[in-house]
């Protein structure tokens, strides 16, 4: 990707490492190429998948490196009010060029913030209960991690698509009162303690922590339930399971992985209509926890990493 013709504002992070790395910079505009448009952004989004991308521990890149998978704003060619994911980066910045295939135009009823809290955060929990997990009306549910960014949105999407139960897990007795308030019917803060709510267990449970927690969810299925992954945050002992234990309670473990979603422009469009619709109904909503200006980036990420934060956190670039 080259530079375009004049200079923005962004975050840049230069060196891997802790959050002082990320440092506000003037710094050339990127130019599109073929099939990308420029977008100049109103709102970008963080993720806790950025916090280890900063550290050099997943997916690192080329450095110096503007990070950041989500956008809102102008489309610069016409005008039109979209959202992005940035599959190579580049949100925490006052211009992104995004992929034509995985930009989606926000209707009027939904406002920036939304628009932005609802998009990738969103799209994970909806791939993850729709298309990897097969959620059918009157099934129960239970979510890891379900005050976060994707959890929150998972247990009002499980409810607006017929879950007849929804349970969540969370690690603070304040994250637990956030959970029911978004109308889960438990909240528990290990998921070894899901058994005792529900006995019968649960068909579908989606989980985003990894290693013993894994293995938790798995004891709380009912039989023929589904685990779908989204992440290994907690991975290590405890992550791998042998398929004879699948096999012996009659539970199968699928993996989700949001780049195939973006992969297949039709299911990602879907996906973004489909939440967008839900959003217009009322049925679900994205819970933003702070906004920051772009020199607030590195606070905001420590924020994340002690588990401060509840819901979606954005960054108003023009701040």
């Amino acid at each position: 990707m080259g530079a375009g013709a004049g200079t923005m504002r962004a975050v840049v992070l230069r060196r891997f490492g802790g959050p002082g790395q990320l440092r506000t910079e003037s710094v050339p505009e990127p130019a599109p190429r073929e099939g990308e448009s420029v977008i100049d952004v109103t709102l970008a989004g963080l993720n806790f998948a950025d916090l280890e991308i900063r550290e050099g521990a997943y997916a690192p890149p080329p450095l110096p490196a503007v990070l950041g998978v989500d956008v809102v704003g102008r489309r610069r060619s016409d005008g039109r009010r979209v959202a992005a994911l940035l599959r190579e980066g580049g949100g925490y910045a006052q211009a992104a060029v995004a992929r034509d295939a995985c930009t989606v135009h926000v209707p009027d009823h939904i406002d920036d913030a939304q628009a932005l809290g609802l998009l990738e955060q969103g799209s994970t929990a909806y791939g993850a209960l729709v298309t990897a997990g097969r959620l059918r009306p009157g099934e129960s549910v239970a979510v890891a991690a379900a005050a976060g960014g994707v959890g929150h949105l998972a247990v009002q999407l499980a409810l607006a698509l017929g879950a007849r139960t929804v349970a969540g897990i969370a690690s603070t007795p304040a994250k637990r009162r956030f959970v029911r308030s978004l109308g889960a019917r438990v909240a528990v803060g290990a998921p070894e303690r899901l058994s005792e709510e529900l006995p019968e267990g649960v068909d579908l449970y989606l989980d985003s922590v990894g290693g013993p927690a894994l293995r938790a969810g798995l004891a709380a299925l009912a039989p023929f339930g589904r685990l779908v992954t989204i992440g290994e945050r907690g991975a290590g002992p405890g992550s791998s399971v042998p398929v004879e234990e699948l096999t012996g309670s009659s539970v199968g473990v699928h993996g989700f992985w949001m780049r195939h979603v973006l992969a297949d422009p039709a299911l990602f469009a879907r996906t973004a209509d489909a939440l967008f619709t839900l959003a217009g109904r009322g049925q679900v909503r994205a819970r933003v926890d702070r906004v920051v200006p772009l020199d607030g980036v590195g606070a905001a990420h420590e924020a994340m990493a002690a588990r401060e934060t509840l819901g979606k956190v954005l960054v108003d670039v023009r701040a």
